[in-house]
Parts: structure tokens; C-alpha cells; sequence
């Protein structure tokens, strides 16, 4: 699905030279390489503060953390994502809401979001799914009337970008109270193990991130808040830094990859191909089909056939997850259920050759001839 190996020997000298300088620092664990990460991404993405952490994973909790939630308290999330965006709320003791999304884009809405408030509901975290942002403009506008907060999930659209109605633009994660991001390996922008992110325009809401993110201590060895220990290893950084550079290139290579396997699949009345919103750009980290007539299971084995990876994001809706029976009230979800038994994703990366996107293009054509 990604090929990490070519990618990194096209950039192979500056990042050997990066992890070098660190371990020749010794300065393993926060110190000036990180810092200059931090700083780089906050310029890239038009934020304040950007805190970084171990994971995107710790990056939705510490969020959550900072914003002083109650056990109990509703936080709406959409039901087709990857576990983490909700599993965070329940190791909270808070309540995952999870709510339908938009069939032509996979995410969350305004209008959906608002169908399951509650007097309870205190947060809301929109996931930009697959790459591309969901409606923020109309999501910022139902937080701020209802005075809800908002953590945007980025971990699939970093280097997108959002356009509101007035024109202006803000790069996604940097439009919500907090934005949190993932750097595993395969994200548009990716580590060499497990990384992740915290943004926020707010001083106070920083302030509170990086004393949670470090034990919470409000200076060494005074605890003012229960945090925990989520911090980003300065070799991650190194690679960070160069492969940051890169980014806008790495989501053109991906927005071109799409381009062609959208002209080559559109006459085929059985495959729909990812839409794009009109005021969002689409960073592609993943290219996720809706495969129609129940041919779904019988093209990613034909791929599987003659050698070619496909994947399933995501086969069972989160509300029939066995982890949380306890949150679901028994009523489905059609978009959702709709979309597990559809949706299949096709290799995206940014080193594919000619030749290897042909030959997927032709096998999947060949499928339906």
C-alpha cells in the first residue's frame, strides 16, 4: 500500500545526516531538534503552538484532557474511523456519540452533528477522513452557538487545506480549538516509528497541553494536574524536519496518483471514486473507492490474485466493535453500514512508478470487463 523504502533513498543522505546529529548530541528527548519541528509546523500550518507528543493517539487524549471534561460528558463522533479518534473518550470515562457521515465525502456534518446533541454533549471531534476535510465552517459555527468544543482529528489530512465562504484558507488542523495529528509511518507526512502532534491558536489551551504532555508538571518536579509522559524522541524529529519540507510535494504526487486512477475508473459504472469537495483540497492519504453491487470482497481478491494490496477502511462500524457495546443504543447507521460493506482503498504513496500504477489500473479495469 506505501512504499517507505523508496522514499526514504531519494532523501536518504539529509535524513541519515539528521538522525546522526542527534545521536551525536545526545540530546534524545526534547532539545533543539524537536523544538525546531515544533516551530516549522507551527509556520506550516498557521497555528500558535504546536506540542508535540508520542503518538496521535496520545494526541486526541491529551486534547480531550485539556479541556477539563467530566466522567460522562458526550463527545460526538463519527462512526466510520479508526478506533482510536473514540476509544481515547471512553479511557476518559467520558460518552462516545457516534453519529452517521456523509456518504459522498465519509465525513461528519453539521447537520448530522446537531441531530445528536444533548444538554451532556460538551465536544465534538470531526475526523478529515481519508484526507479531506470535513464541513468545518458550518461545524465551527454549531460549536460556537451551542458552546461546544472542537477537536479536529488530522491525522489522515495534514497539508490540506480549507477554504471558507468569505475566501480565506486555513490548512487543516488549524481551524478547531485543538487540532491533534498522527506521524506513523504511511501518514502523508510520516516518522521512522510512532509520533504525533498537538495544535492550538490558544495560549491557555498550549499552556495546559504541554504541562499534561510532561507528567504534569508546571515547572521539574512540581505536579500541579494528573498528565502523563507523551513526548516526541528527537530522532523522530530529525526525520520530521526534512520530510516536512517535502510535504506539499509528497501531497502532489498523491493528488496526480488520484487524478489518473480517477480518469481511468470513470466509465466504470460500478466503482465510484472519492469525491471532491468544492472547498476542500484532498491530500489522498488514502484512495478509497465505494465498490457497488456487492463486488467489493471479489475485486480486492482478484487484486489479492495477481499481487496487488488493497485495504478495507474500515470493514465494521465502530458502534459493533465489541469495546463499545456499552455506548450503542441498537439503532444503525445506513451511511456507515453502507460504506463498510463498499468502500476499498487502492495503494497511495508518493514513489509509484508508471509502470506499477498501470498495471493496477489495468487489473481493476480487467475485473469488470
Amino acid at each position: 500500500m506505501v512504499d517507505l523504502k523508496s522514499q526514504y533513498l531519494k532523501i536518504k543522505e539529509q535524513i541519515d545526516q539528521g538522525i546522526t546529529e542527534v545521536i551525536d548530541s545526545t540530546r534524545f528527548i526534547k532539545g533543539p531538534v524537536v523544538k525546531k519541528f515544533e516551530e516549522s509546523l507551527a509556520t506550516y500550518l498557521g497555528v500558535k503552538h504546536v506540542i508535540a507528543c508520542a503518538n496521535g493517539t496520545d494526541a486526541l487524549q491529551i486534547a480531550l484532557m485539556a479541556l477539563d471534561l467530566q466522567p460522562g460528558d458526550e463527545v460526538i463522533v463519527p462512526s466510520f474511523t479508526y478506533v482510536a479518534t473514540a476509544e481515547v473518550i471512553a479511557l476518559l470515562k467520558l460518552k462516545p456519540v457516534m453519529v452517521d457521515v456523509d456518504p459522498h465525502t465519509f465525513n461528519v456534518t453539521a447537520d448530522i452533528i446537531e441531530k445528536s446533541l444533548t444538554p451532556n454533549t460538551k465536544a465534538m471531534v470531526p475526523v478529515h477522513l481519508f484526507g479531506q476535510n470535513a464541513d468545518m465552517e458550518e461545524i465551527m459555527n454549531l460549536a460556537k452557538a451551542k458552546n461546544i468544543a472542537v477537536i479536529e482529528d488530522n491525522a489522515q489530512s495534514i497539508g490540506s487545506e480549507y477554504t471558507f465562504k468569505d475566501g480565506s484558507k486555513k490548512k487543516s488542523g488549524g481551524i478547531a480549538d485543538i487540532g491533534t495529528t498522527s506521524f506513523f509511518p504511511s501518514k502523508n507526512l510520516g516518522c521512522y516509528g510512532d509520533g504525533g502532534a498537538i495544535f492550538t491558536n490558544s495560549d491557555d489551551l498550549a499552556h495546559k497541553i504541554r504541562i499534561i504532555a510532561n507528567h504534569g508538571q508546571s515547572k521539574q518536579y512540581y505536579h500541579t494536574v494528573i498528565g502523563v509522559n507523551s513526548r516526541l524522541d528527537a530522532i523522530q524529529a530529525a526525520v520530521l524536519n526534512v520530510k516536512l519540507e517535502k510535504l506539499d510535494d509528497y501531497c502532489s504526487a498523491r493528488q496526480t496518483l488520484a487524478s489518473n486512477y480517477d480518469h481511468a475508473f470513470a466509465n466504470i459504472d460500478e466503482l465510484v471514486t472519492p469525491i471532491r469537495q468544492g472547498n476542500s483540497t484532498h491530500v489522498f492519504h488514502q484512495y478509497t473507492m465505494l465498490v457497488k453491487n456487492g463486488k467489493r470482497d471479489a475485486l480486492r481478491q482478484y487484486l489479492k490474485d495477481h499481487e496487488i494490496p488493497s485495504m478495507i477502511y474500515y470493514p465494521v462500524p465502530l458502534y459493533e466493535q465489541e469495546a463499545f457495546a456499552e455506548f450503542y443504543n441498537g439503532t444503525p447507521l445506513e451511511v456507515t453500514e453502507s460504506l463498510c460493506k463498499e468502500v476499498l482503498s487502492l495503494p497511495m504513496h508518493t514513489e509509484m512508478d508508471a509502470g506499477t500504477r498501470d498495471y493496477i489500473i489495468e487489473k481493476v479495469q480487467q475485473f469488470f470487463t
